[in-house]
């Protein structure tokens, strides 16, 4: 192990002026944390106790030796032990991070809250940075008020994705709705997706988005997912999740991957693709396009009476609150009361999350169905 060297009167190396994150390594933190540190220079070494012993006169001798020895060698030392020639350090100029912070202060978006007839949302940013999950709710679609479409959209790498996701699916969609038949719509959604995506890849922008939406048409429910944000409905109060997460260690997901030639592999618990994204569908992630695809999986099915309520939210909730936790917090609320509070609930489950340890954003969006039943 190599230790560094670290000069106290230095101003760049002086403690109090280096932040403390530049002390990470044990060898600048503690110079005698090395086990085995350099010699540079040195004493001739002493002989064996035991071999002097059983040796008549070796002491004698070996003294006359070394003694000698040091004196020829005391005149080169005196020569090369001068005091070396003082040198300029430059002083490095103090890091200032006031307007990285100020910069990003106006973007800081705490939490969102919506309450709207039919729906609620509330979103709690994390810990991590600033928010980057995003939402998209359109009530009354061709003049229809029991038509909707509503989205979580979960960012990461930046809000780019997220933001762009929540402005454009909708309309994307929309325009490839043609028929009324399950194959029709889900072909719809398919397409609408997917042109979102290569809509957001033409921009010179990094990151993506895991996005859950519902489309409320004519009775149907449609639930689409690219990615680990989850649709949940309570089905007269039994949890009935209407997606599936997209991760690397789905079975179908991995041999998707591998088949084309990427790699999953588990790194700290955490199963990622080329060691890098740990969901495998999404709008965007230009770098790992190969392997990381748009394409939802849709569900189409008609709403009923015993249709309650529907959830939509961002991971920051799933891996925290079960499917049948979030059910049973939210029913209470919104299910034969004469005022439901969905933002009530959407609050309570978001609170729940993050007293669970929760960093991540966390989006909750409820839908009373009944709303929209014909």
């Amino acid at each position: 192990m190599n230790c560094a060297l670290v000069v106290p009167n230095s101003p760049i190396f002086s403690p109090s002026k280096i932040p403390s994150h530049f002390f990470r390594s044990s060898a600048l933190a503690s110079p005698s944390s090395c086990s085995s540190p350099r010699v540079l220079h040195g004493a001739p070494p002493t002989p064996s106790r035991s071999s002097a012993l059983t040796t008549p006169g070796f002491e004698s001798r070996f003294q006359r030796q070394v003694v000698g020895g040091c004196q020829k060698k005391a005149s080169g030392l005196a020569l090369k032990r001068k005091r070396p020639m003082m040198i300029d350090i430059p002083v490095a100029p103090p890091v200032s991070f006031k307007a990285e912070a100020d910069e990003g202060a106006a973007e800081r978006v705490e939490m969102v809250e919506v309450d709207e007839d039919g729906y609620s949302v509330y979103c709690k940013r994390g810990r991590r940075g600033s928010m980057e999950d995003r939402y998209s709710a359109a009530v009354g679609l061709g003049d229809d008020s029991r038509q909707a479409f509503f989205g979580v959209f979960d960012g990461h790498g930046g809000a780019k994705a997220a933001e762009f996701a929540a402005k454009n699916l909708n309309k994307n969609i929309a325009d490839r709705l043609r028929g009324g038949s399950e194959e029709e719509i889900v072909e719809a959604v398919k397409d609408g997706y997917l042109t979102t995506d290569v809509e957001f890849l033409k921009g010179d922008v990094s990151g993506g988005a895991c996005c859950v939406t519902a489309l409320i048409q004519k009775g149907n429910l449609v639930v689409s997912n690219a990615g680990d944000c989850r649709a949940v409905m309570s089905r007269g109060g039994v949890a009935e999740a209407l997606t599936s997460d997209h991760h690397p260690s789905r079975m179908d997901e991995r041999e998707r991957i591998e088949t084309t030639g990427g790699y999953v592999d588990c790194c700290r618990s955490v199963w990622r693709i080329q060691g890098s994204l740990a969901v495998s569908r999404s709008i965007g992630d230009r770098q790992l396009k190969e392997w990381v695809i748009a394409e939802p999986e849709t569900k189409v099915l008609k709403i009923n009476p015993e249709c309650e309520f529907l959830m939509l939210a961002s991971d920051g909730l799933w891996d925290k609150v079960t499917n049948q936790e979030a059910v049973d917090i939210v029913r209470p609320l919104c299910v034969g009361v004469d005022k439901p509070e969905l933002f009530s609930a959407c609050k309570k489950l978001v609170d729940l999350s993050i007293r669970r340890g929760s960093m991540d954003d966390t989006s909750v969006m409820i839908i009373q169905l009944g709303r929209f039943v014909l």
